[in-house]
């Protein structure tokens, strides 16, 4: 067998067990009771999510590392995204905080779907027009990803879980975190990408030992299941502040161009 047809099936490998962790989260919700009456199939449905989330990152290294990058690579991935980061987070959500709701906790559910497919296929988009050209790692990314959408709903389930049950149940703060996790996706807000890192200066070492530090003391506070949700917000923050600064300065920068043309 050609060594490289093989090498080309090993990252799909892992593309396709993060749709089977995707697809039994589906399964175990499906048939689960209410979360007071079930948490322990609510918390598996969780970890299975978090599985899927280890394969996703790891599907792309393997590709890169063996050189088995694609276009059929690219596309699969983001099928397997859509069920197990935009279908199964959204059920996992509905079944948790907002079937009594009703019809709006299937209409936000099904927001969140909706913005994460065009998430995924905008990110396509980019990725094929700008295939084969040479350029260094992006420093931003447009829009939140889906994982770390879906990551944020699986944090908080799990550190409900670990409190049994007594916080983050409110169907209308649930509700309103997903339409504005389903409002970032879709934004043209910048969030780091992380991929060009460099621990030089004073800047990125503070940054870096605030949110060790902060999130050390929230696991520690109210529990390790905290600290991945804080993390989480940390970013969604950093991300907000950083845009909403980076237009500030634009829109001066301009102003002043403005103003030195018409003296």
């Amino acid at each position: 067998m050609d060594l490289r047809k093989s090498l080309f099936i090993l990252p799909n490998l892992f593309t396709v067990s993060s749709i089977f962790c995707g697809f039994n989260a589906i399964r175990l919700l499906s048939t689960a009771e209410s979360p007071s009456v079930d948490p322990a199939r609510y918390q598996s449905a969780a970890l299975l999510l978090v599985f899927a989330m280890f394969f996703d990152i790891i599907d792309g290294r393997v590709a890169r590392l063996t050189r088995t990058q694609s276009a059929f690579g690219l596309q699969f991935d983001s099928l397997a995204d859509v069920i197990s980061f935009g279908v199964a987070p959204a059920l996992l959500a509905w079944r948790w905080a907002l079937a009594p709701l009703g019809d709006l906790g299937v209409a936000v559910c099904f927001l969140y779907v909706a913005c994460g497919a065009i998430r995924l296929a905008r990110f396509n988009v980019i990725a094929t027009r700008e295939a084969g050209v040479s350029t260094k790692p992006g420093k931003y990314i447009v829009g939140l990803p889906i994982p770390g959408a879906a990551g944020m709903l699986i944090a908080l389930v799990l550190a409900n879980h670990s409190v049994h049950g007594r916080l983050f149940a409110h169907p209308a703060a649930v509700a309103l975190l997903i339409a504005v996790l389903s409002a970032l996706m879709v934004s043209t807000v910048n969030f780091r990408s992380f991929k060009d890192v460099r621990l030089t200066g004073w800047r990125p070492l503070a940054i870096i030992a605030a949110g060790v530090s902060s999130t050390v003391l929230v696991g520690a506070w109210l529990g390790p299941a905290f600290a991945l949700p804080w993390l989480l917000g940390c970013y969604l923050t950093f991300g907000l502040v950083e845009s909403a600064v980076t237009v500030g300065r634009r829109h001066r920068r301009r102003r002043v161009e403005r103003t030195s043309l018409n003296d």
